[in-house]
């Protein structure tokens, strides 16, 4: 029987794309509000949870304390140690998630609709009573120490981590935030718990649902699960000063081909322009084998596999990223053709048949992104952090085919910095110092 459940659980989370996704606003009889997608066509339900703050909320000496005390919070909860706990949840054949990132720390649990309660009461658990129990503090931790230990070796960490410290100094999105050797090292049980205080509160809280639940019901489960938290966390903190220069900074590594992360200032996930900025980093190198960087730095030149541009807009700030590897003999010339390219877009625009393209690509890719409950629930979750309207799904594609090539161009100008275009390069590249 468990067999079985677990095989429908892993069938139903590869649902087909969906058309068109009706959300309703839910708002428990605690004041719980959530947004959720009833469909009744399967016996499962999809949650996510999202608390705002994320790595970005330790402290400058506990580095890396939302990240442990995330990875703890599936090792045993309430009167289950971890062994109990994991056999528990196979049992009930659902799925626990847990992530950190700067901004959020996010809980994704899926589960059959005839073990509903059952889930309810140990995600509730999960949640109110996490054990930390020492033996697990220690095994976890031993794992976050062997993942810095390989990213100290991995040369696009290296450049992640390099890149950041000088795009955001001090501010927490300058640091790891898995933490750093030293700062796991000294994490004390004490330093977890107050990670845990500090993330979990009321005032940060995003719910997305989607499956076979009724507003009524899940109403219900929220008050269950969450309303016994807190009002307020931690401080969040405030804004990121992005300190890029222009240039270029090497990171010596000995391998025989070099990765480069290059970036400048970004555009805010609010700005009116933001719409014309995503479709000119389509345009740029957001991915397709037609794009500008991939045409000229690969196709043209073979310099790289592969090149790519994107936004980074961030709750605290915003960037405009890339990433190119290429041999430590050619990484300079490739450099030279993305800030050529940066220049060129800048001054002379793209063309109509690239923007027409563009569109095309993303409102056509748009709809798979539905192709799940559970990657709808994330969605749900992440559009009410980014403060978006409840019909955005409905409206995003008019709103990418209402840009113009005038509207395009125009942001060119404006966005695309390439004097300030900062290259991290991390290899042993030729032609190039730091």
């Amino acid at each position: 029987m468990r067999a079985f459940l677990t095989t429908c659980l892993v069938l139903l989370l590869a649902l087909p794309a969906w058309a068109e996704v009706e959300i309703k606003e839910v708002t428990s009889p605690k004041g719980i509000k959530a947004w959720l997608v009833e469909d009744h066509s399967i016996p499962f339900t999809a949650l996510e949870l999202r608390f705002r703050g994320g790595t970005s909320l330790d402290a400058p000496d506990k580095r890396g304390a939302v990240y442990l005390m995330t990875g703890l919070i599936e090792e045993g909860a309430g009167d289950l140690d971890a062994r109990a706990y994991a056999r528990e949840l196979e049992a009930l054949a659902a799925s626990f998630d847990y992530d950190a990132s700067d901004d959020t720390v996010s809980i994704s649990a899926q589960f059959l609709s005839e073990n509903r309660d059952e889930v309810a009461d140990l995600l509730r658990k999960t949640l109110h009573q996490p054990r930390f129990d020492i033996d697990a503090v220690e095994r976890v931790r031993a794992q976050v120490l062997s993942g810095l230990r390989s990213d100290a070796k991995n040369p696009n960490d290296i450049a992640g981590l390099a890149f950041s410290q000088m795009a955001y100094g001090d501010h927490p999105y300058g640091a790891n935030g898995k933490g750093t050797i030293e700062s796991v090292s000294a994490l004390t049980r004490d330093d977890i718990i107050a990670a845990y205080e500090g993330v979990f509160a009321r005032d940060r809280l995003f719910v997305g649902a989607v499956g076979d639940i009724t507003a009524e019901e899940l109403g219900i489960l929220l008050d269950q699960l969450l309303a016994d938290f807190p009002e307020t966390g931690a401080p969040i903190p405030g804004k990121a000063d992005v300190t890029i220069d222009g240039g270029v900074s090497v990171v010596e590594f000995d391998t025989p081909q070099s990765v480069a992360l290059f970036g400048q200032r970004g555009i805010d996930r609010h700005d009116p322009e933001f719409f014309a900025a995503y479709i000119l980093n389509q345009i740029m190198g957001g991915g397709s084998l037609e794009s500008r960087l991939m045409r000229e730095v690969r196709e043209e030149r073979g310099l790289t596999y592969g090149v790519y541009s994107y936004l980074v807009p961030k709750d605290l700030a915003s960037v405009y990223m890339g990433s190119v590897a290429s041999g430590n003999d050619r990484i300079a010339e490739a450099i030279t053709v993305v800030r050529d390219q940066w220049a060129d877009i800048a001054e002379n625009g793209v063309t109509q048949k690239e923007l027409d393209d563009a569109k095309t690509y993303l409102t056509g890719a748009y709809p798979l992104r539905f192709d799940g409950n559970s990657r709808i629930a994330s969605i749900l979750a992440g559009m009410q952090m980014d403060d978006l309207p409840i019909d955005y799904i409905a409206t995003r594609n008019e709103k990418v085919n209402a840009v113009t090539l005038e509207d395009v161009n125009r942001v060119a100008g404006e966005l695309l910095d390439p004097e300030g275009l900062h290259f991290t390069v991390v290899g042993k590249p030729v032609g190039l110092e730091g």
